[in-house]
């Protein structure tokens, strides 16, 4: 029974998404105001995702299984991952070995939903992009592992959240260090990537293929989609805080914490116009990755 609640409620499903659809409110207040416009309710996202799950669902003649299953195969890798996330948060000593390489695994996968799923549609503007979340994935997924693995090093080569958490409460976070704070930058630009938000918002694209990787989606199968990015919202600086800025991760400090990465974020956001994806994998392959390995040398100098 506490695992279901664990689950589905606290520190998983229920608890991730009310924290990610509010974050996704303070995204689009903080960019409405920036735009001297007045922006959204606080409910407006919970609304948004009511309604969606209440209207119509069409699906392509081909592919239905894959279409509509996709969707569903991203959130239930984010809600185990947030859950991963929340115990390790709570009780750093019962983390299991191996949890970051599971957490990292489980990040992939709403990736891939939306690559399978805007696949198996058919649709042109969704194959392109699918096509451009394809290559964006392959851009950034190494320079984020290599940040990971700096701090890993940093950790005493302990690959498990709360292997990366003690040692930061018992002396300073890695982020004051000079490979933890390069990794921490490099970790930034991808969580920007993950998160699909400017410049590296080329999936969706509405100017230039209307939509991409979602326009076929709609009613329950888009809200899911909407969800995930939600959650992700909640989960990607939840981890770049765990990572770089464990010392103290009292409710106070955490929250405060995770308000600034996200508030970097929504800046990035609102500051950069869109790249091609030519471009965005040409700078991730090559300055972030490059500054990815340097912070990598650094850690393996300063052990």
């Amino acid at each position: 029974m506490r695992m279901i609640i664990n689950y589905l409620i606290f520190p998983g499903f229920l608890f991730s998404a009310v924290v990610g659809l509010m974050s996704g409110w303070v995204d689009r207040k903080v960019t409405a105001r920036i735009q001297w416009r007045k922006g959204p309710p606080w409910h407006q996202n919970f609304t948004d995702i009511i309604k969606l799950s209440g209207k119509e669902i069409i699906v392509p003649e081909n592919g239905k299984l894959v279409f509509l299953s996709a969707p569903f195969a991203g959130l239930l890798s984010l809600v185990l991952c947030a859950t991963i996330l929340g115990k390790a948060i709570m009780a750093p000593s019962e983390s299991f070995a191996g949890d970051i390489i599971v957490v990292l695994y489980l990040l992939t996968i709403p990736a891939l939903s939306l690559i399978i799923g805007a696949s198996s549609s058919r649709n042109p503007l969704a194959s392109v992009g699918a096509s451009r979340e394809m290559k964006l994935v392959l851009s950034y997924e190494l320079p984020f592992i290599l940040s990971v693995v700096t701090v890993i090093i940093k950790s005493s080569g302990i690959i498990s959240l709360g292997g990366i958490i003690n040692p930061q409460i018992n002396s300073s976070s890695y982020f004051f260090s000079w490979s933890g704070a390069l990794a921490f930058i490099v970790t930034i630009f991808c969580m920007q990537a993950k998160l699909g938000f400017a410049p590296f918002d080329i999936a969706e694209a509405d100017q230039e293929i209307m939509g991409g990787t979602l326009i076929e989606y709609s009613g329950l199968p888009l809200a899911v989609f909407k969800l995930n990015k939600a959650l992700l919202l909640y989960i990607m600086p939840l981890l770049v805080t765990v990572l770089f800025l464990g010392k103290d991760l009292s409710i106070g400090f955490l929250l405060l914490k995770y308000t600034e990465i996200l508030v970097i974020a929504i800046l990035i956001k609102n500051t950069n116009p869109r790249l091609r994806i030519d471009q965005a994998m040409r700078f991730f392959w090559g300055p972030v990755t490059f500054a990815a390995l340097i912070a990598l040398g650094l850690a393996l100098i300063g052990k």
